[in-house]
């Protein structure tokens, strides 16, 4: 694939690219001159690290978390750089080399990656809720049977909610952290998806659980963030503001991922041998082909056709039969790369 993308390169016909995974890549930069008059504002203070992050940063995570249906005390949020590093964190409170987490497939494609640093293997009790690419949504139900079933076997459980902010148009945004769990949780977000601010490199992880359990988390991975101190004191002190502002830039996104996805939906004809799973939130979305399908072989048909996408492999989906999207892209552009996907298949896999 990349060596069809070259060339197609050097002939001057670049695919339109719906793999896009960067908001600022299709016009839905956070705006600049806000960000400007944010630091502007702030006192550049003196070097005072506080091992769990700056008391300011994380009451205004504890004020703003409330959106999401949480209630948590300032002293259950722990700051970081990115929630990647969060992973390292927690893989090192939690495993010693060699033992296993567990995560869903298809799954987040840097899971593997961060659990071989760690000297721990992945096998499924880590979730991504929206998840990437799928869509799946962890609901009440699901996330209180889970919830019990760690909690009986002393398991802890590791959510990451970094899309949570863009469930689809009519549900409410809600964190794990909006119930009382009896399984020892942690929650992950970031900067980066809920304000559209990958570089400016801080997240947030919320301890839950019982008490005594919760506690000895908090008090270690104390310990552990304070041998880092990672995240920046400037972005710590204006993360009150880079909160109550980012609400405009996320209704942006979320205006965007519905239509693309609205696209996407009514994109197969009511006879097409292929179809598009349900979406229930994230930047992503997922079709599914054929049983016959090879889906390189269906990428590859579609760069020729002007149009990159993902095969499902990249998340290791179970079978070779599905394509990933990113929801990300202008609309017009979205519109057309969809028209030259569904054109495309028509010819592979003609109706019946």
């Amino acid at each position: 694939m990349a060596a069809r993308l070259e060339m197609l390169a050097r002939r001057g016909t670049a695919p339109i690219d719906l793999t896009v995974s960067s908001p600022a890549d299709c016009g839905l930069a956070a705006d600049e001159g806000w960000l400007r008059t944010v630091l502007a504002s702030q006192r550049l203070a003196p070097y005072a690290p506080e091992p769990l992050g700056q008391l300011v940063a994380r009451q205004a995570l504890s004020r703003d978390l409330t959106r999401l249906g949480a209630h948590l005390e300032p002293g259950q949020l722990v700051l970081s750089a990115s929630t990647s590093e969060a992973y390292g964190w927690l893989f090192a409170l939690l495993c010693d080399p060699g033992d296993s987490v567990l995560v869903p497939a298809p799954s987040y494609p840097l899971l593997p990656f961060l659990a071989e640093l760690s000297s721990v293997e992945l096998c499924a009790v880590v979730l991504v809720s929206p998840a990437n690419p799928t869509g799946w949504t962890l609901g009440e139900q699901d996330q209180a049977r889970l919830d019990a079933l760690c909690a009986r076997r002393d398991w802890a459980l590791i959510v990451d909610e970094v899309f949570v902010e863009f469930p689809r148009r009519g549900r409410t945004p809600r964190s794990v952290a909006a119930r009382p769990s009896e399984a020892l949780t942690f929650a992950l977000q970031g900067l980066s998806k809920s304000a559209g601010l990958p570089g400016w490199k801080l997240a947030w992880t919320a301890v839950l659980g019982p008490a005594p359990e919760r506690d000895e988390a908090l008090a270690r991975l104390e310990l552990v963030a304070d041998v880092h101190l990672s995240a920046s004191a400037p972005v710590q002190n204006a993360l009150p503001d880079l909160l109550s502002g980012s609400w405009g830039w996320r209704g942006a996104v979320a205006l965007r991922l519905e239509q693309n996805a609205q696209t996407l939906r009514s994109a197969p004809p009511v006879d097409a041998a292929w179809d598009v799973m349900p979406w229930a939130g994230g930047w992503s979305a997922v079709v599914r082909l054929p049983h016959t399908a090879d889906e390189t072989e269906v990428c590859l048909e579609l760069l020729e056709a002007g149009v990159q996408v993902q095969p499902g492999h990249f998340y290791d989906f179970p079978r070779g039969r599905w394509l990933v999207l990113s929801l990300l892209p202008t609309p017009a552009r979205f519109a057309e790369g969809v028209t030259r996907m569904a054109r495309t298949l028509a010819r592979l896999f003609p109706a019946p």
